[in-house]
């Protein structure tokens, strides 16, 4: 009996990770797609029948010493020109000269704001009670279920208003970052509140009978224990900037100052036929974002579980 058990936990581990294997190789097939695209010559994509590898000879289907790997497409996208100084060179194109920059300058904004208001609110709404506290936090929650697409034209014809009204410190760069707080934040407010829920009060309570302050509870005791959930929310709000398109789009009115996503559809319009140049700028996109998950990963999934555990 015990062995016949044994053998159907066995074959339930075998299913389920053949499910997680067949569902990850359907994830990665159309970024490995997008890979490989990047790094073909135009020859070789328009091929029919085509080719995954461009590694065929007239008398081989397949030689590693014959594959015709090229950069073409991110020679396009970065268009290094030579420079003084270090490290002998610069950046051209467009793509990142102004748009990757931009986009980075928002994300990280919008995150870092996003972390203190959220951090800051939830922390409030999970240690104190106050008249109207569930009314409030059930107004954030319903907030969080309107789309940001919805807000679009109110939005644009507050950008114009304030655009024309010739403010001394108002810019379209100020005013998307409060754009993506404003619709971020709601969100983020329950995640940490989530957090500091799981977090015991005896902590914050011991801490001030050995005489450290209200603040200093906060800052030594409290917040250390809900900082997975701080990354958390930075690492979903930057990517959530990273990749949003049409409010940068709408919002913005000078080319200069538009986001990567305008620049990969600006590109797009300049390049439709060029697939491995369009290939080259996603993958260049996209490597921010990847790298930063790759270094945060253990906080972002620890957050997570914490989350699932303690929710």
């Amino acid at each position: 009996m015990a062995r016949a058990l044994l053998t159907r936990r066995q074959w339930e581990n075998l299913l389920v990770n053949g499910a997680l294997i067949l569902v990850s190789v359907l994830a990665m097939l159309p970024i490995a797609t997008t890979l490989l695209i990047s790094f073909k010559n135009e020859e070789d994509i328009i091929r029919k029948p085509p080719v995954i590898f461009p590694c065929d000879t007239p008398e081989t289907a397949f030689s590693w010493q014959d594959c015709r790997w090229a950069v073409e497409g991110y020679q396009r996208v970065l268009a290094p020109k030579p420079a003084a100084g270090w490290p002998g060179f610069k950046l051209a194109g467009n793509m990142f000269r102004i748009y990757v920059p931009n986009t980075l300058l928002y994300a990280l904004s919008s995150s870092l704001a996003v972390v203190l208001l959220a951090g800051l609110a939830g922390y409030a709404f999970s240690r104190y009670r106050f008249r109207g506290h569930d009314i409030l936090l059930t107004g954030i929650l319903a907030i969080t279920g309107v789309p940001l697409l919805t807000n679009l034209l109110a939005l644009y014809q507050m950008g114009v208003t304030l655009r024309k009204s010739a403010l001394p410190l108002y810019n379209d760069r100020l005013f998307i970052i409060f754009v993506y707080i404003g619709f971020f934040l709601p969100l983020s407010v329950w995640i940490a509140k989530g957090f500091f829920d799981a977090i015991p009060h005896e902590l914050e309570e011991a801490a001030l009978i050995d005489g450290c302050s209200p603040v200093g509870a906060l800052t030594r005791i409290t917040m250390p224990l809900a900082l997975p959930g701080l990354m958390a929310i930075f690492l979903l709000t930057f990517v959530n900037v990273w990749n949003e398109f049409i409010a940068g789009y709408l919002l913005i009115a000078r080319n200069d100052l538009k986001p990567a996503m305008f620049g990969l559809y600006d590109f797009l319009s300049q390049n439709i036929i060029n697939l491995q140049v369009i290939a080259a700028a996603c993958i260049l996109i996209a490597l921010p974002v990847v790298l930063l998950f790759l270094f945060t990963r253990r906080s972002f999934f620890r957050a997570m579980m914490e989350g699932a555990v303690k929710g």
